[in-house]
């Protein structure tokens, strides 16, 4: 039997996005916000169980992939690179796409604790301007992260002990993906640091009552790029 051909790849793929419960669950799944296989069951108007083989065949063909996190599993786009040809697809189809809308009580959204590292809007703002100023970066499969030189001297130089972090028996650094935002926030031992920092230095306030981090005016003055307050 020939080998497999670029040809006969495309027609798979398109084959799989063609289905119209799959192409809902893949157009609601662009905004790079994750999903449970209930919610995708939901916006693929199908059942459960029929959600489940859709969800197989996007997995076979590399258009999602899944990350479980506690008791639930998740499922996001496979990478930009499939986010991009779907993006084209919808432009060729002229059809507009819903945005996400979660539903956590705001207080809890903004930021609260997840374990002992920050999570929210703030959470995810904290990992994405880590990213965004290369301080850091993946490294292997299953979410764990490094710290380029240029970024452990900039959180030390804020107060981080990085060295102690490493010294931590447990993962140094890792993506920790957010039940509210459905997009990674930073866990692990930096992620811990990053919020007895933030503890530490007055920019978020625990909450007596629960979870729920308060920012407070002094983050929105000295550090506001990296809250997602600027």
């Amino acid at each position: 039997m020939d080998a497999p051909t670029a040809d006969s790849h495309l027609a798979r793929l398109a084959g799989a996005i063609a289905e119209p419960a799959r192409a809902r669950m893949l157009c609601c799944l662009l905004d790079g916000h994750a999903r449970t296989a209930t919610e995708l069951a939901a916006v693929g108007e199908v059942a459960a169980s029929t959600a489940s083989a859709h969800l197989a065949r996007l997995k076979e063909q590399r258009l999602v992939e899944s990350v479980a996190q506690g008791k639930h599993r998740y499922f996001r786009l496979a990478g930009s690179e499939v986010a991009a040809v779907l993006e084209g697809l919808l432009v060729v189809a002229g059809a507009p796409r819903s945005g996400f809308q979660p539903s956590t009580p705001s207080r809890l959204r903004v930021a609260r604790t997840c374990y002992d590292h920050m999570a929210g809007t703030a959470g995810v703002a904290l990992h994405d301007r880590l990213h965004a100023q290369g301080w850091l970066h993946a490294v292997a499969e299953g979410g764990a992260y490094e710290l380029s030189p240029e970024g452990a001297l900039a959180l030390e130089s804020l107060g981080i002990d990085v060295a102690e972090a490493r010294r931590s028996r447990r993962r140094f650094a890792c993506a920790c993906l957010d039940w509210s935002e459905r997009r990674p926030h930073l866990g692990g031992a930096l992620g811990a640091a990053c919020l007895q920092l933030a503890l530490r230095r007055g920019w978020v306030r625990q909450e007596l009552d629960g979870r729920a981090l308060a920012l407070m005016p002094k983050a929105r003055r000295e550090m506001p790029e990296l809250f997602g307050l600027s």
